[in-house]
């Protein structure tokens, strides 16, 4: 038996290869769906909370919130008229 190639070995052969490659692959996705989950885990605490992640007070974190705060836009009129023309 110097040159075990038969059918069992191969087989065996077989099943590691389709092991190694299923574990691998279960563990990139796997890894991909963490990183995935952390960074938008990490997103949305920003927005919650943008003291805790270097931003200003609650109405600076979220850009936008208010014409006032945010200071992209200005109000032209006040709200009660916009809905009496």
């Amino acid at each position: 038996m110097n040159n075990p190639s038969g059918a069992f070995v191969q087989g065996a052969e077989a099943y590691g290869r389709f092991l190694e490659i299923f574990i691998d692959g279960h563990w990139w996705v796997v890894g991909d769906a963490l990183e995935n989950i952390g960074k938008t885990t990490k997103r949305l605490g920003a927005n919650a909370y943008p003291y805790l992640y270097g931003g200003s007070g609650a109405a600076g974190g979220l850009r936008g919130s208010s014409p006032e705060t945010s200071g992209y836009a200005t109000p032209t009129k006040e709200v009660k008229s916009r809905f009496q023309e």
